[in-house]
Formats: C-alpha cells, sequence, structure tokens
C-alpha cells in the first residue's frame, strides 16, 4: 500500500480540488445536491474506520440503506486487513442485488483523506479511536460530506466547538452515535418527565460501567498491514504494543480504549450515552449544561491502562437540578421529582408510582423527536436536510458534561462553568484543559 505523507487539512483538500482541475478529473457531483432529480437518486456512503464499532456502523448502513436507496460505494481503515474485511462484506451483500451494470463497485482506502477527496460521495460513517474524531468530522465537514459520526464526538471541547462551527458553515448533516435516543424506552422517559409526570424534577442519577484490567506494555514489531504512524495521528507517538491499539485478530475490545491519550475512559465511553438522557429529559441538551462540578475517581496502577475506573461526581445545573454520577451496574439514568422517579436503561424501565409510565402524552404537550431507528433516521435526514435526533449542537453539550466531569476528577476540585461562553470562572488550569495536545501537522 502507498505511503500516505501527512500534510495539513486545509492544504490537503486545496490540492486535492487542483489535481482534479489538472488531469481533466469528471466532476461527480453529490446526489443530495440534485435532490430528487438526481440522475440516479442513489446516496452514494462511505465507512471510515472498519473495526470494532465501525464493522457494526457499517453493517448498519447497509442493512437501512437498502430501503432509502443508499449505497456504501468505499470502505477506510488504516489496517488492511480490516478494510479488505469490509470490502468482502459489502460485495457480499451486494453480489446479487448489483450484479449489474448500475454497480459501481466498492473501493478500499487506507486513508481517509482520499477517500474523502472522492466528490462522488455524499455521507460517512467515521467510527475511529477518539482523538482522531474531531479532525475526520471537520475534515469531513469541509468536504461536503454528511456523516454518522461515533460518540463522543470529539474528545475535547474545544475540538467540539470547532467540530459545530465546521458542521453550520458547509451545512452537512451530523447524526451523533448517541442511538439511545431512537430507543422508544429513553424518549417516552423524557417526554414524562419534561411533561411534569414526575412533579418537579429536582435529582438526576446516572451510572455507568467501570472500565477494569490491565494493559501489558509489550514492544512490539508493528504489522505489514497497519499504518501506526497514521493511527497515532494528534496523539504523541508511543512505541507500538497490540494492547494499545487493537486486536490483531477478530473484533475484541480495543486496547485504546483504556488509555488516556486517546479516549478518557468510562467517563465518555458511556457517559456521553447516559449524560444526553440525562441532558435531553431535563431540556439542557442544545446549548446548556451543568454549571457546577465536583468529582473523585479511582486511577490505580493498571500497566498500559490509565483511565479511570471507579468514580462519583456531583454536578448542579442553573435551574437547581442535581445530578450524581457513579461508577455501577445498572447503566442507565433516574430521574427524580417530587412526586414520582423513573428509572431507564437500555431495553427497560421501570417508574414509581407505576402508573407513571402507563400515561400518554397528550396532543398540546411536549412531544420530542421520534425516531425509531438512528441510522436510518441520518439517511432520511440526508435526504430531507433536515437535522437528526442528535444532531452536532446535541454531541457536543452532552459530551461537554463528560469532558468536565473528567477535568474535575483529574483536578480534585470543585469548578465552575459558564455554559454560554463554554469556560471555566476564574480556573485558567481547568481552562487549558479544554483542546487537545495536538501533535504536529494535525490540528483543528
Amino acid at each position: 500500500m502507498k505511503k500516505i505523507h501527512k500534510v495539513s487539512r486545509r492544504s490537503f483538500m486545496k490540492t486535492s480540488a487542483s489535481i482534479g482541475l489538472a488531469v481533466g478529473a469528471p466532476m461527480i457531483l453529490p446526489s443530495r445536491l440534485f435532490g430528487e432529480n438526481a440522475p440516479s437518486n442513489t446516496l452514494a456512503m462511505a465507512s471510515i474506520g472498519t473495526g470494532r464499532m465501525g464493522h457494526g456502523d457499517m453493517k448498519e448502513c447497509l442493512g437501512q440503506g437498502l430501503s432509502v436507496n443508499a449505497r456504501i460505494v468505499a470502505v477506510c481503515d488504516l489496517d488492511r486487513n480490516r478494510a479488505q474485511h469490509a470490502k468482502g462484506e459489502v460485495e457480499k451483500l451486494y453480489a446479487g442485488e448489483f450484479a449489474k451494470a448500475s454497480y459501481r463497485g466498492v473501493a478500499a482506502y487506507g486513508d481517509f483523506r482520499e477517500l474523502l477527496a472522492r466528490p462522488d460521495i455524499d455521507g460517512v460513517t467515521i467510527s475511529t479511536p477518539e482523538h482522531w474524531h474531531a479532525l475526520i468530522g471537520i475534515a469531513a465537514a469541509e468536504a461536503g460530506k454528511d456523516m454518522y459520526l461515533q460518540k463522543p464526538i470529539t474528545y475535547s471541547v474545544v475540538e467540539g466547538q470547532r467540530l459545530a462551527g465546521a458542521v453550520r458553515k458547509n451545512n452537512v448533516v451530523l447524526q451523533t452515535g448517541s442511538q439511545q435516543r431512537s430507543s422508544i424506552y429513553f424518549r417516552k422517559t423524557c417526554e414524562l418527565v419534561r411533561n411534569g409526570r414526575i412533579g418537579k424534577l429536582h435529582t438526576i442519577e446516572t451510572t455507568l460501567p467501570e472500565d477494569k484490567g490491565v494493559g501489558e506494555n509489550i514492544a512490539m514489531d508493528v504489522p505489514e498491514n497497519l499504518d501506526y504512524d497514521l493511527w497515532t495521528g494528534p496523539a504523541a507517538e508511543q512505541p507500538y504494543t497490540e494492547h494499545r491499539v487493537h486486536p490483531r485478530q477478530g473484533f475484541g475490545r480495543p486496547g485504546w480504549l483504556q488509555i488516556e491519550q486517546y479516549c478518557r475512559g468510562m467517563i465518555t465511553g458511556w457517559g456521553a450515552h447516559m449524560y444526553d438522557i440525562a441532558q435531553w429529559g431535563n431540556g439542557t441538551d442544545v446549548d446548556s449544561g451543568p454549571v457546577s462540578f465536583e468529582a473523585a475517581a479511582e486511577f490505580p496502577e493498571r500497566g498500559l491502562f490509565n483511565v479511570h475506573t471507579k468514580f462519583q461526581s456531583t454536578a448542579i445545573y442553573a435551574n437547581g437540578v442535581k445530578m450524581l454520577s457513579k461508577s455501577g451496574n445498572p447503566a442507565g439514568v433516574k430521574f427524580i421529582g417530587d412526586e414520582g422517579w423513573i428509572f431507564v436503561q437500555r431495553g427497560s424501565f421501570k417508574s414509581g408510582p407505576e402508573r407513571i409510565l402507563r400515561e400518554k402524552i397528550g396532543e398540546g404537550e411536549l412531544h420530542l423527536y421520534e425516531s425509531k431507528n438512528h441510522m436510518l433516521n441520518f439517511l432520511e435526514c440526508m435526504r430531507s436536510r433536515k437535522d437528526p435526533i442528535a444532531p452536532v449542537e446535541v454531541g457536543h453539550r452532552s459530551n461537554t458534561v463528560c469532558v468536565i466531569t473528567h477535568i474535575a476528577m483529574k483536578l480534585g476540585r470543585k469548578l465552575a462553568w459558564d455554559p454560554a461562553r463554554q469556560r471555566f470562572e476564574n480556573d485558567d488550569e481547568a481552562n487549558r484543559m479544554l483542546d487537545y495536545p495536538h501533535r504536529a501537522p494535525w490540528t483543528v
């Protein structure tokens, strides 16, 4: 596979455009620019990152795409084995249906920049390690691609601000991979809370799973099928070992999920899900968030793995609602009001008193955005050009709660947060922790 030299995002896009003109490449415009009058009216999709989560997102896009005329035409992974496996999976599904002249085939890439330079691609799924989310998301927005971006949508708050700006500037659709929003259990819970069925909300309790295990930091030769330099990207250079990246065989849980250089651990991994629901039920999910944070966490010696294990935190909203969080099981969200409570987790919910869950939301009451399938909602919004159920601002604000909680864990003191300015009050040290220390030349 050809080695790709790193260049800045802006230079790459400008260079790609100039090369296209110089060689007289045909101008193939995305189908969304034509709407219903598109020559084929087929949404051309691509998957960036085809590992553990990416493989699942790709398969979901494949399946849901059949009902809305969306087809995957390209896959990308810097692990050549995974890219080829993904290509084979797509071709296997399409073999019967597209054994015709209209089938364009599936291209496999090792570098996301080459894929984004294709003008015929309408949208992408992005399911990479978290330290790459902002860079690829912004590059996709600037290339005019709609995107389904796995949560947390960025590693840092500053990256989230810049991603949101790029999405709105370029008028692209972004669906955050917070699929719980498309579950009837979570939507109905938030509707009941927002419509006062538990009385006045005063407390939200969130529970997240706990990371466990030890990562062995044994120096290894980089596999020939892996572009490890590109995998490292904006992160500081470190020696390769399998526990740092992902399993060489299969789609088991990758080690980077427990290494702080690439993610923040369960506080973002599952916190992005549960805080998203907490914010939705509190009506603070679009442009707000808590105003104060306190947290404590354990960071035991676990070899290569260094994210938090057990934790607990307290956040307070301007409306007086208190959010208490901790590690444990089952993972879920409990809304407590002065007249009752509702606890919701994946696949079920319960309430006290029980009658609360039997109550219906009237025509004149608040009805939240309804989506029955997260990927399908994204694909449908690619056509309608409307916001999906988890747009960029929602993904950013949910992740902001996670990131600030993590900062509070590290600093061990109470933090005052201004949701409007998205800055800490009178705390320069905390404010410096709002961005990710990108390695040159990878910047947002």
